[in-house]
């Protein structure tokens, strides 16, 4: 329940003045463009930013890097729409759906879209965590290994369905990404596939590698081309069209809703986040559509989903902050470093004393989300020019910045090697019609699945099964897994039977 006399504060505290709100549209703004350019992370914007906070008191503090946080989760985004290129882990999905709409020259319309269903998205979850953070913070203390790895198998089921007909090419590529994840030292500190290389003891780093796959490989395969889009007409940029998409979003509740949902539950999950959460939500809407044949050609659906849940992830990832204390993952331990900052601490004392300010933070970043609204549509008339630029001019400064992303993750040249080297693997992938979407996801999630199966194992005593009877929340993940991966091809096999009996009857 809401505290009213806490939450009458929280507004007092947001309105009294507008010092607060004077550094959310700064932020925003850093956040769209580091969120837009590959290789630029959005926990590293708010590294970058987090000694400026210094100078500010800690509700002005949290709202600048939580703007910061909210632009970056649309930012990523723009680029899967425009290049196929996700300027973020969290923006894998987005691209599925979004290029081959901007590939069609409905780039305006893919932009307006994920933006409406971004903000959709971030004002779902924040509305969650307002009404639900206590008993979402008891659900997650309640989440051990064992549930986590119910919910990155979720995710890895996707493999299997992100190729459409060619299953056995999304698999193996998905069984590649899983093979690749295991270079380096095991979560048990065995050394595994190094060659004798010291760059590789940590494993394959994650983020250069996408970047290689998905950016540089993309930017070799427009070789040849001229533009992004190739007709001169849908180059253009329209604010009508902007604003047509963003309302579009809305008009498909069913995605929307169901996006945001699982975006806020998943991303309440530490250590999963808005990555696992662009995936799940995508395949659950693709398995129950009645037309997922639609998907990876420019299904808005796909798009509304993989959006609002990368977005609503954000108000699922503040739970475990705020309520546990425990950074969710490398944006929110930012916003933990401010918290020290400030000599305070995220837990159940800081809700039962603070929470004034807990209400302050999430209805602040509610009002964010109201802004990036407006911001997003101005700023998408810049950021949309991009499908004007010559490839000629694109292509070279793009992979530079892939470059310099990828040394500036890692700090050495093992970044731009491994950003080449994969952007060598993706041509390949491309050339032979494997999903390089599946690689990413086997990479991301491997190595995840490893810790957390060594991890019950442990608890365990090396019987899993006798301790899954002793886990409710894991037999009910595991039964809503089982269900949405068998249930709606069972639903479209019965329901082709039921079209083909009724078409031989109006034979007879």
């Amino acid at each position: 329940m809401i505290d009213s006399f806490a939450f009458s504060q929280a507004f007092s505290l947001l309105f009294s003045d507008f010092g607060p709100w004077l550094y959310v549209i700064p932020g925003l703004i850093i956040g769209l463009v580091f969120g837009a350019v590959p290789g630029l992370q959005i926990s590293m914007a708010m590294a970058v930013f987090l000694p400026v906070t210094w100078s500010m008191d800690f509700l002005q503090a949290m709202l600048f890097l939580t703007s910061i946080f909210t632009g970056g989760a649309y930012g990523g985004g723009v680029t899967a729409i425009l290049m196929n290129i996700p300027g973020s882990s969290s923006s894998v999905a987005t691209a599925f759906d979004g290029h081959p709409m901007a590939h069609q020259g409905k780039h305006n319309e893919a932009l307006g879209i994920g933006l409406g269903a971004s903000v959709f998205g971030a004002f779902f979850g924040y509305t969650l965590l307002l009404l639900l953070i206590q008993p979402l913070a008891f659900v997650v203390l309640k989440l051990g290994p064992l549930e986590m790895v119910m919910v990155v198998i979720w995710g890895l089921t996707l493999i299997a369905t992100l190729h459409g007909g060619a299953v056995a090419n999304g698999l193996i590529a998905g069984l590649f990404g899983l093979i690749l994840s295991q270079i380096g030292m095991s979560t048990t500190g065995t050394m595994r596939t190094t060659i004798g290389n010291p760059y590789l003891i940590d494993g394959i780093s994650v983020v250069p590698a996408m970047i290689g796959i998905f950016a540089a490989s993309e930017l070799l395969r427009l070789r040849g081309s001229d533009y992004l889009v190739e007709s001169s007409e849908n180059r253009h940029i329209s604010f009508r069209k902007l604003i047509t998409g963003f309302v579009m979003a809305f008009k498909r509740p069913g995605a929307l809703i169901r996006g945001s949902i699982i975006g806020a539950l998943i991303g309440a999950v530490p250590g999963v986040g808005s990555s696992v959460a662009n995936l799940v939500a995508y395949s659950e809407v693709r398995r129950s559509s009645k037309h997922p044949e639609r998907f990876g050609k420019g299904e808005p659906d796909g798009l509304v989903a993989a959006e609002s849940a990368n977005s609503s992830s954000e108000g699922g990832s503040m739970t475990a902050l705020l309520a546990l204390g425990i950074p969710g993952g490398a944006a929110t331990a930012v916003l933990l470093a401010a918290f020290s900052f400030h000599n305070l601490v995220g837990g159940p004392a800081f809700i039962r004393d603070q929470r004034d300010i807990v209400y302050s933070i999430i209805v602040g970043n509610m009002g964010q989300v109201l802004l990036l609204a407006i911001i997003g549509l101005l700023s998408l008339r810049v950021l949309g020019m991009i499908v004007r630029v010559p490839l000629s001019y694109l292509v070279p400064s793009v992979l530079a910045l892939c470059a310099w992303g990828g040394f500036g993750i890692t700090g050495t040249i093992a970044g731009p090697v491994t950003v080449m080297a994969f952007a060598g693997i993706g041509w390949l992938m491309r050339h032979h019609n494997y999903p390089v979407a599946a690689t990413v996801i086997g990479l991301l999630l491997g190595r995840m699945t490893e810790g957390e199966i060594v991890r019950t194992l442990q608890i365990s005593g090396g019987n899993p099964l006798s301790y899954l009877v002793e886990r409710p929340i894991a037999i009910g993940l595991a039964i809503l897994m089982i269900s949405a991966v068998a249930l709606p091809p069972i639903m479209r096999a019965r329901a082709k039977r039921q079209k083909q009996q009724r078409a031989h009857a109006s034979d007879k």
